[in-house]
Parts: C-alpha cells; structure tokens; sequence
C-alpha cells in the first residue's frame, strides 16, 4: 500500500503543478490517469460504481465526487483532488484541497484549519485509542476554527478495496468507538464547510455540495496503524513541503 501511495503523491504533486487559472478538471484528470498507468498503477476511481473519471475534481462549495469535465479554474478558486491508486491488488487513497491564485481570508482560514484537523486527527491513530479519540481531535480544531464538519461523510477503512469497514467520522467523543488496532489501515478524510454542515447531492448524482453554498474542503492520508504509532502511506504534505521550501504542517506524522 505504501507503493500505491508514492505512485499517488506523485499524481498529486503532478496534478498540483497543472492548477491554474483556465486549466479545466478534464486536463487534470487526463495528467493524473497518464502518470499513475505509467508507474504501474491503476486509477482505482476509474468505473468504480459507474464513476467515469479517474481522480475527483471538486470546486468551491463542491465537497467530494465531482467528475471531471469541462470546468475551467478561476482565480480565487479552491479545488479539492481526490485519488486512489490500486497497485498489486492494494489501494491508497487520498485528498488535498488546492487554491487557484489569491484565495480570500475564508478560503485560507478553510484549507488551514481542515489540514491542521487532518494532523490532530492522525496523531491520535495510535493502537489501543478509540476511533472518538481520533475523530474528537479532527472536530475539535475544525470548530475551533470556525468551520462546519460534514457529518454524512465519513471516512473508511482501506486494503484490498477502496471501502472497507470501519468507518471513520470527523466527530466524536474520546474514549469512545471501535479500538485502533495495530494492523489497521485508515483513510482518515476531514471534509469540512466554512458555512453550515449541511450538504446536497447535485443533478450528476455524484457531486456533493454544501446546502448554503459556502466553501468546502478536504484533506485525506492512508494511514497505517503500527506499533510504532500512525505511519503515513500517502505523504503528500512531505512532497508539498519540499517543492514550497517550507516544512511540513506541524502535528504531521513521521513515515
């Protein structure tokens, strides 16, 4: 899985560089699915359920499962990559919401505060913690910064499929839940609105939107539960760091 994963960051990373005003979802999806089948991989979103892209492309208040298509970047837009690789029969998944040129101050608190929730959250993936320790700290930072956590929309757990058992909320309460166990392997996946919590489903029957039209986003690792604490298999905030010449976002886990 931990394969699957650098083939993933890879496509991100690629994705990421290609975001820029004018560029449509259509060109992003085209990049990430030429990269991932030229190191091996599989688009794991490609025909999944009937889903015709191979990444999801969800802008502004669109949350999760936006397929990819016409849609052209504006400058002050936020674009939410969703992707999955399958590599040998094992899956990685993972999101990162990205800003197209200037985003205003909601845009900003929105991406900050949803990543920094993603870290508090994977800090707590730790074996004999209760999924409540986990998702109590992912809710925790989201509200404390003002946002909404998406309550329908959860994350899973991942192997040799895409949705595995359990599943994984934003919210909780410590000590409470299914006990983390070594051997475990999460897609943990903040999805959060500067607005209201709740969401519709648009007219493609897959794009998700928030309800009052706010910003949305999110922000996912596959995480392994070990014995030496949390490892990331999909470390996109490393490769992220490095091309921004910055460090990685404080609270992240060591692989």
């Amino acid at each position: 899985m931990a394969r699957a994963g650098e083939i993933l960051v890879a496509a991100l990373e690629d994705v990421e560089s290609r975001v820029a005003p004018g560029v449509s979802t259509e060109e992003l999806d085209r990049a990430a699915e030429r990269l991932i089948r030229s190191r091996g991989g599989v688009p794991t979103f490609k025909g999944y359920r009937g889903f015709p892209g191979s990444i999801c492309a969800s802008p502004n208040a669109m949350v999760v499962h936006g397929i990819p298509g016409p849609y052209r970047l504006k400058d002050g837009d936020i674009i939410s990559i969703d992707v999955g690789v399958t590599l040998d029969g094992w899956v990685a998944d993972a999101a990162r919401t990205l800003p197209v040129g200037e985003i205003g101050a909601q845009e900003q608190n929105l991406l900050r505060a949803t990543e920094q929730s993603l870290h508090a959250g994977v800090a707590e993936c730790r074996a004999g913690n209760r999924m409540g320790d986990m998702s109590s700290a992912i809710q925790r930072v989201a509200e404390g910064a003002g946002l909404s956590v998406v309550r329908s929309l959860v994350g899973h757990g991942v192997g040799r499929s895409m949705h595995e058992d359990p599943q994984v909320p934003n919210y909780g309460k410590p000590g409470k839940g299914p006990l983390l166990e070594e051997g475990m392997v999460l897609a943990v996946e903040p999805m959060m609105t500067a607005g209201a919590a709740s969401v519709r489903v648009g007219g493609d029957g897959w794009a998700i939107f928030s309800q009052d039209g706010s910003p949305a986003a999110h922000f996912e690792f596959t995480i392994a539960i070990t014995g030496d604490g949390p490892r990331v298999l999909t470390p996109w905030h490393l490769a992220a760091a490095a091309h921004a010449g910055e460090h990685a976002p404080q609270g992240a886990a060591s692989t």
